[in-house]
């Protein structure tokens, strides 16, 4: 009996999970793919639907960014009005946005909330968005420069060892090729003398 009144208290809830990432740094100007994933208990059904929604940094109210119901469908008004198009792909659990011409008032935070009939509760993605002048070296990009410099510094100093090398035999060389000179014209001058001390015999 108390199996046929509380069934649902005996089962798990289906929900949909949604997966973003927390932050995205991204530079003023430029277009950016906010990426969004879901997972299902479910197979994916034909009433699938997708909002995409922002907050603004002063926390004012939630503004519409996109939707998807059977297919996408474009924002007619609003600050995001002919700036975001679709870039997912349902089949593969991808609901991705691509936001185009970034502005410092795009600072924010964007949700992501998926509905896949009868999972229609779940988690909602939330990524906040920076918008800056320019990229800031992550740990990567720097890690990335100071292995690069070292490389390079070690080339220079390798080709300096070479070239240190060849000068000094260079030097060397010329040192042993001026001696040679010296003691041939020694033994010339030797022999000349040699020859004008013998008496000429009559």
């Amino acid at each position: 009996l108390l199996l046929a009144v509380f069934p649902a208290a005996l089962w798990p809830v289906a929900a949909v999970e949604v997966h973003t990432s927390k932050q995205v740094d991204a530079v003023n100007g430029t277009n950016l793919r906010l990426k969004c994933t879901f997972s299902s208990s479910s197979p994916i059904s034909q009433r699938l639907s997708v909002t995409w929604n922002f907050q603004p940094e002063d926390l004012s109210s939630h503004e519409p960014v996109f939707y998807y119901l059977k297919e996408p469908y474009k924002i007619s008004t609003g600050r995001f009005k002919e700036r975001v198009t679709w870039d997912g792909n349902i089949q593969r659990n991808d609901v991705s946005i691509v936001i185009w011409n970034l502005q410092p008032s795009d600072n924010g935070t964007f949700t992501c909330q998926v509905k896949n009939p009868p999972d229609v509760d779940g988690t909602i993605g939330e990524v906040r968005l920076k918008v800056v002048q320019k990229v800031h070296f992550s740990e990567i990009h720097f890690l990335a420069v100071v292995i690069g410099s070292a490389c390079v510094l070690m080339i220079i100093v390798v080709l300096v060892v070479i070239f240190c090398r060849h000068h000094r035999k260079k030097q060397q060389e010329k040192r042993t090729e001026v001696a040679d000179t010296e003691l041939t014209e020694k033994e010339k001058l030797k022999s000349r003398e040699e020859k004008e001390a013998t008496p000429l015999e009559d």
